[in-house]
């Protein structure tokens, strides 16, 4: 395992650790032609992965995402289960007292020389052994003898994948509380800004944008409820020996596990998991889940944000470039962003559910597609996370244009209630058949749809020009918008708060860059 001190993503292995064929020197850099070699010189070829990219890795992972999977903070993070295990045996008698403290020492951030193990990491092809091996190799008064008793590599690894999990959903968590912040004020501000309804693409009915908002809000807060019920299923220590009998604890496996799961925050599995993946599967797909109303909520800012639209921008800076060809050019390339990290997502969740079929007791091939799986859906969410409440902090609402567009097409959204008004008179269908025709007619001879009603003798019996104008008003055909809106916003206000604090998010503005 390659070890750096800078934070970044494990590198994918090959074996039970190795990350590049068979033991040996790595391959010499290439030289590039032109520049005599200096490049390649100069380079370590360390950031081979966009994530990792100096230049582009920013819009693919957070400095929280990559805290929680940085080579080194993985491995300080497996010895501090190791510690906790030590403590756990201790306890109960397993173990000589005084070994736990002196094995917490040795696992304390600059005791083990953590480069120096790197060549070792390369020679045995394994991805613990190296690190055992320096741990018990600093513990003092011979207790190394003592570490790793009667567990196996994959129940610290898994132990610890938890955790990194967990840190990932508190930050979710804590980025989904300021978003809903956003929303709840963003939906309260238009509770009754008038704009076009699409379906299709196409201007349907009259809606709110309040609305529109608050279906963001009632969708995320269905991904917080599953986020927290994923806590219960998938958040769970791993600490069963090799095939899961826990034959090498003395027979006070279930006791031990009990007291280990406690000591670091988790929760008990019923038995062991080594070769039971769903809990991992369940977490990237939930991810996978909240990142796609992600890319929801970022495509419509997007396209509102089309200049033959203009109803939405993303805020703007000075100094932000959107072409090197064309000065003029203000991309919604943040919102775009979004929507790529969910397709990123998606397809990182998808090889999760891979890693379920595994054979017999132990099958390492779903185990070390998690160790790229699990990274990736998370630095792609807490990303995708991050630059959405970017957005929407400087989000502007136009609020004119959006009452505009609605007034431009105002005699098309209210077709319904022209039909449904008729048909209490002569029925629904019949009325259907006749607003059918009158509204094909309109549109395809390009005339206003009042004046084909005017024309048509069998609406104009039923329906007074007084009654015609107010049905044609698309500000009165909103419907219950606004109490729905209410509805939404009064639920999403009492839901349980996320863990963690955040600090108070921006309303987004208007076009005047004041509160809208």
């Amino acid at each position: 395992m390659a070890i750096s001190r800078r934070h970044q993503q494990a590198p994918a292995t090959n074996g039970d650790g190795l990350p590049h064929g068979p033991a040996g020197p790595a391959p010499a850099p290439p030289v590039f032609e032109g520049d005599g070699g200096r490049a390649a010189a100069e380079c370590g070829h360390e950031r081979g992965h966009v994530l990792d990219s100096a230049f582009h890795g920013q819009g693919y992972a957070t400095a929280t995402s990559r805290r929680i999977f940085c080579d080194r903070c993985r491995l300080h993070r497996w010895l501090r289960v190791e510690a906790a295990l030590a403590a756990s045996q201790e306890r109960l008698g397993m173990i000589a007292p005084g070994t736990a403290a002196r094995v917490a020492r040795a696992c304390e951030p600059g005791r083990i020389d953590l480069a120096a193990l790197e060549p070792e990491f390369r020679r045995t092809g394994h991805s613990l052994v190296p690190l055992l091996r320096g741990l018990a190799a600093a513990c003092e008064a011979g207790s190394g003898e003592m570490v790793h008793l009667g567990a196996t590599t994959q129940d610290i690894q898994d132990t610890a994948q938890s955790l990194e999990m967990r840190d990932v959903l508190d930050e979710a968590d804590r980025e989904l509380a300021a978003m809903t912040t956003r929303l709840i004020a963003l939906a309260g501000a238009h509770r009754d800004s008038l704009m076009v309804g699409r379906t299709h693409a196409q201007p349907a009915l009259p809606i709110t944008f309040g609305l529109k908002v608050a279906s963001w809000l009632d969708e995320l807060g269905r991904h917080g409820e599953r986020l927290a019920q994923l806590r219960e299923r998938a958040l769970v220590a791993q600490l069963h020996g090799g095939v899961g009998t826990m034959a090498g604890f003395q027979g006070r496996g279930q006791e031990l596990l009990t007291d280990f799961a406690a000591r670091l925050g988790l929760g008990e599995p019923v038995v062991g998991w080594h070769v039971a993946r769903d809990r991992v599967a369940e977490y990237g797909t939930t991810l996978a889940l909240l990142t796609g109303t992600l890319a929801r909520i970022a495509e419509e800012i997007r396209v509102l944000s089309r200049a033959e639209v203009g109803e939405l921008s993303e805020g703007w800076e000075y100094g932000r470039v959107g072409s090197s060809t064309m000065p003029h050019k203000r991309n919604p390339e943040r919102s775009e962003q979004v929507v790529l990290l969910a397709r990123l997502a998606r397809s990182a969740a998808a090889l999760g559910v891979e890693g379920m079929v595994q054979e017999h007791e132990r099958d390492a091939r779903g185990l070390r597609m998690e160790w790229v799986t699990v990274a990736d859906v998370s630095h792609y969410t807490l990303a995708a996370l991050a630059i959405l409440n970017e957005v929407l902090a400087g989000l502007q609402v136009h609020r004119e244009r959006m009452a505009a567009n609605a007034a431009s097409v105002a005699e098309f959204l209210c077709t319904e209630a022209l039909m449904l008004a008729l048909g209490e008179r002569i029925g629904k269908q019949s009325a259907h058949a006749l607003v059918y025709a009158v509204s094909q007619r309109a549109q395809s001879d390009g005339r206003p749809l009042r004046a084909c009603v005017r024309e048509c003798s069998d609406i104009t019996s039923q329906i007074s020009a007084t009654t015609l104008d107010d049905l044609l008003d698309p500000a009165r055909y909103v419907g219950e918008a606004g109490a729905l809106t209410d509805r939404a916003l009064a639920r999403a206000r009492h839901r349980p708060a996320a863990p963690g604090k955040t600090g108070a998010p921006q309303v987004a503005r208007t076009e005047e860059g004041v509160p809208s």
